[in-house]
């Protein structure tokens, strides 16, 4: 979901969605319908798993859970700088403004402080709790979580997004 939504919201920015699954699942019939309601078709989605080149090569990994970050930097320590979950970013980015430079020196300073034991335990507010499993309505709520999410992430990078 959070990959198409960033499309839609940063035009012309190369956005993958990768992750732990094993290649070619197919997405949930959940997530398909919350994004229809958007005007969104993901229904030829398929999943990516997480590769330590797509990790070390990325401009800006994010994660839907810390869970996902740990593994992105366990694959490629090298990426934490640039590895955050999607509400990580949001909340840390709103503190400091939008980014005027380069989105490199923005996640610099939104960084700062930043340690890996950061990354540790699961659940709380900067990560997006996955609804795979429930009914629909948990969908539509991780939806417009995302929506809203990427949204305000758009108006702290837009400016700098898919300028390296």
């Amino acid at each position: 979901m959070a990959e198409v939504l960033l499309q839609r919201t940063l035009p012309g920015t190369i956005v993958a969605s990768v992750g732990l699954l094993p290649p070619g699942h197919e997405v949930s019939g959940g997530s398909v319908r919350a994004m229809a309601a958007r005007g969104l078709d993901i229904a030829a989605h398929r999943s990516r798993q997480l590769e330590a080149g797509s990790a070390r090569s990325a401009d800006l990994v994010l994660g839907m859970a810390r869970q996902h970050v740990r593994e992105a930097v366990v694959l490629a320590p090298e990426a934490f700088p640039r590895a955050f979950t999607l509400p990580e970013l949001v909340r840390r980015g709103e503190v400091v403004g939008p980014a005027t430079d380069s989105l490199a020196s923005w996640l610099s300073i939104v960084g700062a402080g930043r340690t890996t034991a950061d990354l540790l335990g699961d659940g709380g507010p900067d990560d997006v709790e996955d609804p795979i499993g429930q009914p629909d309505a948990a969908y539509e709520r991780t939806a417009a979580l995302l929506e809203d999410l990427v949204d305000r992430l758009a108006r702290l990078i837009g400016n700098v997004a898919g300028a390296g």
